[in-house]
């Protein structure tokens, strides 16, 4: 099964969610937001799309071409039925894609944070995952500074102070926070040496080493609960 991954250049590590997909099957094609010019036409064997976050904002001038191609890529898909899951930047590219609206976050959130799920959608994941009964209280990974307006007619199923944290539109689902994250993912984000990561914890007073520290003692049950939402959203991809 094929399946297209959407990334930025050295930030395309898909973590939690890249590998539940790689155990259903699906084999990934890595399209780089960087190269958008030469991407290739969507092809009529991909059944999956899979949009990363990035430290890019949809709104930027200087990435406008990039943000264009991405969304045209993204209705195609949507309007021909491909299931897609967008994180964090990702997502925000799916609401802007299927006519939402992305603007800067009544506040930034950086580090691990709960969620506010919809009673029904907690429900809903019962049903399919009986293990899943305390998915609202669990606790998320974030980096962001945007938030999406979802597409007239999505479901919002979860919000935060900052903003609306996971919309569906049919088959199309995004995220606000990042169920992808694994420690060596937040170590490359902290760290001297990547992009803004670094300047951006100090400027919020945020320890990065307080952060890795979180993130590793997380790390052995946020790949299991990252399995029973995307169980939710490979629910949905077969209705």
């Amino acid at each position: 099964m094929h399946a297209i991954l959407i990334a930025n250049k050295g930030d395309n590590d898909g973590g939690h969610v890249v590998a539940y997909f790689q155990k259903m099957g699906y084999i990934f094609t890595t399209l780089t937001r960087e190269e958008s010019d030469v991407w290739p036409l969507l092809g009529a064997d991909v059944q999956l799309v899979v949009s990363l976050g990035s430290d890019w904002s949809v709104y930027w001038d200087d990435v406008a071409d990039h943000v264009e191609r991405e969304r045209d890529l993204l209705q195609g898909a949507h309007q021909a039925g491909i299931p897609l899951f967008g994180v964090c930047f990702g997502a925000q590219m799916l609401a802007f894609a299927l006519g939402g609206t992305v603007s800067p976050a009544h506040h930034s959130e950086i580090g691990w944070f709960p969620v506010d799920w919809d009673p029904l959608f907690c429900q809903k994941m019962a049903e399919i995952d009986q293990k899943s009964q305390d998915f609202a209280e669990k606790w998320w990974f974030q980096w962001h500074y945007d938030m999406l307006s979802p597409p007239a007619g999505a479901t919002i199923w979860a919000h935060s102070s900052a903003g609306v944290q996971a919309f569906q539109s049919g088959r199309s689902f995004g995220v606000q926070f990042h169920p992808e994250v694994t420690p060596a993912v937040v170590g490359r984000w902290s760290r001297v040496g990547s992009a803004d990561g670094p300047v951006e914890l100090q400027q919020a007073s945020i320890d990065p080493e307080l952060l890795l520290a979180e993130t590793a003692r997380r790390a052995g049950t946020y790949a299991s609960q990252c399995e029973m939402l995307l169980g939710y959203f490979v629910a949905q991809m077969h209705k």
